[in-house]
């Protein structure tokens, strides 16, 4: 037996033990490998370098006109037919999804650490998966590992490919689960311009379907780069009612292709704050600088915990019966950045396991938010080494179009969350009775919105500066 085989048989028994032991300790419940509950059928292991080059099969583009607005037409059936397993593969796919993105806001919180944050590992993680569905194969093995996503039974040659549609169309699943609360409304919508004349693949543009609400492919002539950001500037704007507004600057003539994003969040708190209360108050940004910002203050019985250990305080705020916020509060003295470096899915699991009930009157600033990431600079942020081999000049797009060669330039997520002070139930006058614990959220804080079935999480955030 030759070492390639040794290492394949190796590799596949390490799966095989840990199938074992993990299925050992879920009572009764066989334990499933993320990637067997994402691949295709028949699943082989393809070889990276080909002489033979399957045919790509794909779909015409269409020019960007601003008299034709309506998204692409979508077929449910492909989405229904990723229903299968649909809710083993969620429960998995969040654990992924969540610590991946605690992975990367943490890298962008250093990256842009006196900014306030808004960050979407559904957006970013799905974003990630469409863009795997035009790489080559050796790249998709480099997009499986990140996401972790990869068998790891690979060899030297050849990789194991998950499924990128069912992952997508898991992804879409979860947000579908709150979108069911009362008044509460995840949107995602995609955006492509690809070069005038090209053609992409199918899979391409059908996962563009599969995670999105409503999804846009046009065509763009940049050879006049100022005139193709305005146009495609001003077609995000109508299509998005207004909310995604200059994405672009600097376009350069010899793009191939943009890939956005749009993941936004609307809803009421379960609970209203009063209006009336709402009032000026000082928030503390740093030790030298204080603003004032409109803050809304309520009083009722809340799920809390004082953390002593990593010494913060953290609130639980419902949202819907579907979802849910924390907000988490450094100590006085303690850094946001000392909390920051502590989030990990096993501390917020043990902040919702371990919180306590009682009467607080919670002060905490007005806000709405919305951002933008450009997906490079943040997998930059994380390891340069990983943005090469992902979207920078070791990726390679080959199954994304047959014009070659052709490269993924500019990959954008725009994230939004935005709550009125109303609440979607009354407030209830008794819960008030006694003498309630004041809390101020004063100063920098950290703060999460959570699906709560999975409990996957759809942002994170930290608020540095209320008035920014």
């Amino acid at each position: 037996m030759n070492k390639r085989k040794m290492r394949r048989l190796q590799s596949t028994l390490l799966v095989f033990l840990l199938c074992c032991c993990l299925s050992g300790s879920q009572a009764n419940r066989v334990y499933v490998h993320p990637f067997y509950l994402f691949a295709g059928e028949n699943v082989s292991c393809e070889t990276i370098q080909s002489q033979s080059v399957r045919p790509l099969e794909t779909t015409p583009v269409a020019l960007l006109d601003m008299e034709v607005l309506t998204p692409d037409s979508r077929d449910g059936s492909k989405v229904d037919a990723q229903k299968q397993n649909m809710t083993e593969r969620a429960a998995v796919l969040t654990k992924l999804m969540g610590s991946l993105g605690l992975r990367m806001y943490k890298d962008l919180s250093k990256g842009q650490n006196s900014s306030n944050i808004l960050l979407s590992p559904v957006s970013t993680y799905g974003s990630l998966v469409n863009l795997y569905l035009g790489a080559s194969k050796k790249s998709a093995g480099s997009f499986q590992f990140f996401l972790g996503l990869s068998s790891g039974t690979d060899g030297e040659d050849c990789v194991y490919l998950v499924d990128g549609h069912k992952v997508l169309s898991t992804l879409q699943a979860v947000n579908s689960l709150v979108d069911d609360g009362p008044k509460d409304d995840i949107t995602t919508q995609v955006w492509v311009f690809a070069r005038q004349g090209a053609v992409l693949s199918g899979d391409f543009t059908q996962g563009t379907k599969d995670f999105s609400d409503a999804s846009f492919i046009r065509g763009v002539d940049f050879s006049t780069p100022q005139a193709a950001e305005t146009l495609v500037n001003s077609f995000m704007e109508k299509t998005s009612d207004g909310k995604v507004k200059n994405i672009f600057k600097d376009l350069n003539a010899s793009s191939d292709l943009l890939f956005v994003s749009s993941f936004s969040f609307q809803g009421n708190w379960m609970t209203g704050f009063q209006p009336e209360r709402t009032s000026l108050q000082e928030f503390h940004v740093d030790e030298t600088t204080t603003v004032k910002a409109p803050f809304m203050t309520h009083t009722g019985v809340f799920h809390y915990l004082n953390d002593k250990v990593r010494r913060c305080t953290v609130v639980k705020l419902s949202l819907s019966k579907r979802s849910y916020m924390l907000l988490v509060l450094p100590h006085e003295g303690v850094s946001l950045t000392d909390i920051e470096s502590k989030l990990q899915l096993d501390v917020m699991s043990s902040w919702h396991q371990n919180r306590q009930v009682g009467l607080l009157e919670l002060s905490f600033p007005k806000f709405s938010m919305s951002t933008e990431t450009d997906l490079r600079d943040l997998l930059t942020y994380m390891n340069p080494v990983i943005e090469a081999e992902l979207l920078g000049f070791k990726a390679d797009f080959s199954r994304l179009s047959n014009t070659k060669p052709f490269t993924v330039n500019k990959v954008i997520n725009r994230v939004s969350f935005e709550m009125s002070e109303g609440g979607a139930e009354p407030q209830d006058k008794a819960q008030e009775a006694g003498v309630p614990l004041k809390l101020s959220i004063n100063r920098p804080f950290f703060f999460a919105v959570i699906e709560g079935y999975y409990n996957s999480i759809l942002m994170l955030g930290k608020m540095v500066n209320p008035t920014l």
